[in-house]
């Protein structure tokens, strides 16, 4: 078995906690959007709830050339509707929901193997 060092020049995840997540150095309190693409900067999300959400709230994700979006649903794991994914679907690319600190790990994972991933994380108050 051939074992290669992860190459990775995208954002990283550094540490979460209750209401706040830290990227590359930087602590966010609020919704943001984390992509791996090259030149890419963490981005507010405008949304706080999850009852908030919209198809409008997917459509960016759709657009950012991500292969696979990760939805952190929040402190516990909640599923979008499937009216609100119609963008990602239209086009082609996949979704995976989980809890917001799950969603935290698969990104950087998934970041870390040069994948094309989009972490879109809700932050509740």
């Amino acid at each position: 078995m051939k074992l290669q060092p992860d190459k990775s020049n995208s954002l990283t995840i550094n540490a979460y906690g209750p209401g706040w997540i830290e990227v590359n150095g930087e602590k966010f309190t609020h919704s943001l959007t984390v992509s791996s693409l090259k030149g890419a900067a963490p981005e507010e999300w405008a949304v706080n709830h999850f009852e908030a959400l919209k198809t409008e709230h997917f459509e960016p994700l759709a657009a950012s050339g991500a292969e696979l979006v990760i939805f952190g649903s929040g402190q516990r794991l909640r599923f979008p509707q499937p009216a609100w994914l119609a963008p990602l679907i239209a086009r082609g690319i996949g979704l995976e929901t989980m809890d917001t600190a799950a969603a935290c790990r698969t990104y950087n994972i998934l970041a870390s193997e040069g994948r094309k991933v989009v972490v879109a994380l809700l932050m509740e108050p």
